[in-house]
């Protein structure tokens, strides 16, 4: 019986004939945290983070939203309390948002510039307890609207010029009160040359506008609009927001609000959008924002609750990829959670 033998290897008949040296190793770089650290490219830090939170009316009130976990409305008592733990935490900048009676709701939206509602108020009592946090607030008439729209309602449709007009009021309501940036999140046309005219107009010439520059009809906002209670009542908001589809489109938003004013241009949503943060990024000098918004928080949130990934390693990748895709900064409900966790 023959048993054949295995085909002896190059270097075994011909000991001089060695496998090629691998010149470049990449791992090397990757061999322990403290390298990995070292030539890491993106940098995350909670400079970066805008923390969102909402206000109501009210007194001791720290009202949970379920589709949301770990945020809250806060009556602006309780939302003092939470602000000087952001402060302590290094969150620098919040984004504020209200919730308004229904009761206080109309069609023009004219809650939206009372020198006494619920923003000017808190913002004013923000701003004199932490009057180095920077306060963004929001320009748009859903919350204050009672169709639920971002813009006065006529036969079913949502008029341009005649909401910029009120979109003016409201800014300079904020102005005034403390704001250090309004944030037009309404996306319609020419409201940011308005507003940046109104400003300055009034004296009001260091309040930065952060503009809503590519802002998509998007299904991420669900539990946003529960938070708010700002659904819209009919139809949807596809003849204002821009359609999911667009690049190029949202190009030509961030050029027209750079043109008229804007001091930074924002993206939203994030997570789905990062191409398009990638090429604003390039069109534009501007310092570029993304809203990781209600949805994708939700999102990790319940693959949290279940068990189903790492929490907290999962934030830090999802808002890396961000910063990676050339978001300068980062509106997001994790800021806090996120202090929290490099703090411990």
């Amino acid at each position: 019986m023959v048993i054949s033998q295995p085909k002896p290897q190059e270097s075994e008949v011909n000991p001089s004939v060695s496998t090629p040296a691998i010149r470049h190793r990449p791992r090397r770089l990757r061999r322990t945290d403290a390298l990995r650290r070292l030539v890491r490219e993106t940098q995350l830090t909670l400079d970066d983070l805008i923390y969102p939170v909402f206000v109501r009316e009210g007194t001791e009130i720290e009202e949970a939203i379920p589709s949301m976990p770990g945020i809250y409305r806060y009556s602006l008592d309780v939302l003092l309390k939470e602000l000087a733990v952001v402060s302590r935490l290094g969150i620098k900048a919040i984004a504020l948002f209200p919730l308004i009676p229904s009761e206080q709701k109309d069609n023009a939206g004219t809650e939206s510039y009372n020198p006494e509602g619920l923003v000017p108020r808190t913002v004013k009592a923000i701003k004199a307890e932490f009057p180095e946090l920077l306060v963004m607030t929001d320009v748009a008439l859903d919350p204050y609207s009672s169709a639920g729209h971002d813009g006065i309602v006529e036969d079913g449709v949502i008029l341009n010029d005649e909401t910029v007009d009120v979109l003016v009021k409201q800014a300079l309501c904020q102005a005034e009160a403390g704001a250090d940036f309004v944030c037009p999140s309404d996306m319609m046309d020419g409201r940011v040359g308005a507003m940046r005219q109104a400003l300055d107009a009034a004296g009001w010439t260091q309040v930065g506008i952060l503009a809503y520059s590519a802002k998509y009809a998007s299904a991420y906002y669900g539990p946003f609009r529960d938070a708010l209670d700002s659904a819209p009542q009919f139809g949807d908001k596809k003849t204002y927001q821009m359609d999911p589809a667009n690049a190029r489109e949202a190009l030509k938003e961030v050029a027209l609000d750079v043109k008229e004013g804007a001091d930074l241009v924002m993206v939203k949503p994030a997570l789905a959008y990062l191409d398009i943060i990638s090429q604003i990024k390039q069109a534009t000098t501007l310092p570029v924002v993304a809203y990781n918004v209600s949805g994708e928080y939700a999102m990790i949130k319940a693959a949290a609750e279940r068990g189903w990934i790492d929490e907290p390693s999962v934030v830090l990748e999802t808002l890396t990829s961000m910063k990676r895709a050339g978001a300068d900064l980062i509106l997001t409900y994790f800021a806090k959670q996120v202090a929290l966790t490099w703090l411990s």
